[in-house]
């Protein structure tokens, strides 16, 4: 099974860049060999969603969604070719981000995918105090998934670098959300509980690969980026990650969305 995850930055805005060139998208979906694949940042209703990834599904891609409460923001989705048997939106039916549309699992050939938004916070806000509140429900909802005895992976845009190979100007951002050393340690205690981030496992010890640049300046052109697209894997679905890539764009004229397509592939 080959997995990739992309935050699409607005669904109907990565549909529409580039497809004078054809090289949205849509024509992204159309060439790709991946099984399932996670979006986030859709800004998009459901009804909004399924038009705008209309060609894709009438050639035969199965949607589940979490449509955002606020128009124009979040939104997440997962789309896969093999069926969906089972759809979870929210991390607990309680949970007060439920109806945010942050968060959608879904089990789809023997495999159960989520798709992540973690929110960008903002050191010392509000913001922040509900980032940390999301990610204490997020470990909550994946300790609860690790006892599991089926193949899961948590991919998504989890807004924090975890090492300071994950983030070129890392010493710029030591006091930022994002690179806070609390958010740090939440993603170490979750990968000491059993989960792994695939995509370091597969590239140790260099810089990135990055999957997010600045829509500013010569950040891409510079490969001045962020790490912060990952597939956490459990114990049982891990050692199974045999290759992973960032889909990294040739260009900066080529690019329809600022994060890159990171993809892995599972035996």
């Amino acid at each position: 099974m080959i997995v990739t995850t992309i935050n699409v930055n607005g669904i109907r805005a990565a549909v529409k860049e580039r497809s004078e060139e054809n090289l949205g998208l849509l024509p992204w979906l159309k060439d790709t060999k991946s099984d399932v694949i996670c979006l986030q940042e859709t800004r998009a209703d459901d009804a909004q969603l399924s038009q705008a990834l209309a060609p894709a599904l009438d050639a035969g891609w199965q949607l589940a969604s979490a449509e955002p409460s606020a128009k124009g923001r979040n939104g997440v989705a997962v789309l896969s070719r093999a069926p969906i048997t089972a759809v979870r939106v929210g991390l607990s039916p309680d949970c007060e981000f439920v109806a945010h549309g942050r968060y959608v699992e879904v089990d789809t050939d023997g495999v159960t995918v989520a798709s992540v938004y973690v929110p960008t916070g903002e050191a010392e806000t509000d913001k922040q105090v509900e980032k940390e509140r999301f990610m204490v429900a997020l470990a909550g909802r994946m300790a609860e998934l690790s006892r599991k005895r089926r193949d899961v992976v948590i991919c998504g845009d989890w807004n924090i670098c975890a090492t300071e190979l994950d983030l070129k100007a890392w010493k710029a951002n030591v006091k930022k959300s994002g690179f806070l050393p609390n958010e740090r340690q939440w993603l170490a205690e979750l990968m000491a509980s059993g989960w792994t981030d695939v995509v370091r496992e597969l590239h140790p010890d260099v810089a990135g690969p990055y999957s997010w640049w600045s829509w500013r300046g010569k950040a891409f052109d510079n490969d001045a980026g962020w790490r912060i697209d990952y597939h956490l894997a459990n114990a049982k679905l891990a050692p199974k990650a045999v290759a992973a890539r960032v889909e990294r764009a040739a260009a900066y004229a080529l690019r329809w969305s600022d994060h890159a397509p990171v993809t892995v592939e599972y035996s």
